[in-house]
């Protein structure tokens, strides 16, 4: 590992020019901690809400003594509350993706540096959202649909 982010560091500091090094190793460890930290949050809220709102019947979620709806209505209430909670999940699964490839990016010695530009992330951006892969004014571009989002090489 330690011999990925030599490499990488002397891959930047090839131009002439030694770079001072962005993130810092106190940083870079700080940030992985509030990664690992929002991933365990996340599974613990993935496994909740996947326990609350799928596995659950209705008889079981309502205490109720019957397993009929007492009106139609109920059944398009149980429905929509389900298919929200598909939707937090296939959210929050998202969410735990981009965490493991911002930890992964820890490991490469890539972390804190745009994926799409090469240009460092600002510290600012990452203390708010520590899996950030772009810089904020490539992300203003893509959120205006100027660019297209870049994807990860796989190793």
């Amino acid at each position: 590992m330690a011999q990925k982010r030599k490499k990488a560091s002397s891959e930047k500091t090839s131009s002439g020019k030694a770079k001072k090094k962005h993130l810092s190793a106190a940083d870079i460890e700080r940030f992985k901690q509030m990664l690992l930290e929002k991933r365990h949050e996340i599974i613990g809220d993935v496994t909740e809400m996947h326990n609350e709102a799928l596995k659950k019947s209705r008889l079981d979620a309502s205490g109720d003594l019957s397993s009929m709806p007492i009106h139609m209505a109920d059944i398009g209430t149980d429905n929509y509350e389900q298919e929200f909670a598909l939707g937090l999940l296939d959210s929050e699964r998202k969410l735990l993706r981009e965490i493991d490839e911002a930890l992964e990016r820890i490991e490469q010695g890539t972390y804190g540096i745009c994926i799409a530009t090469d240009k460092p992330i600002a510290v600012a951006r990452l203390k708010a959202r520590p899996w950030a892969k772009y810089c904020v004014e490539y992300a203003r571009k893509l959120e205006q649909g100027l660019v297209e989002e870049t994807k990860e090489e796989e190793p």
